[in-house]
């Protein structure tokens, strides 16, 4: 399955089941991180999807697979 750009609460959502939190928000970013150190930033704009590149880039940031990405999804 191929990633599919994606609404930004729907990634937070599945980030917050892994256990990562919101750490803080700075204008239209989210931080989230995980305990164990893992640490991502996702944008969040009105009426806008995440596109593809950054969610590979929030993929590495979370040290996950694609698929196990898009199991969560």
């Amino acid at each position: 399955m191929s990633l599919k750009p994606q609404p930004p609460a729907k990634i937070i959502k599945a980030l917050s089941k892994l256990g990562f939190k919101i750490v803080r928000k700075h204008g239209s970013h989210v931080v989230l991180k995980h305990p164990d150190g893992r640490l991502t930033v996702v944008p969040v704009h009105a009426g806008e999807e995440i596109g593809t590149g950054l969610l590979h880039k929030i993929i590495k940031d979370t040290r996950l697979s694609k698929e196990e990405f898009l199991e969560l999804l």
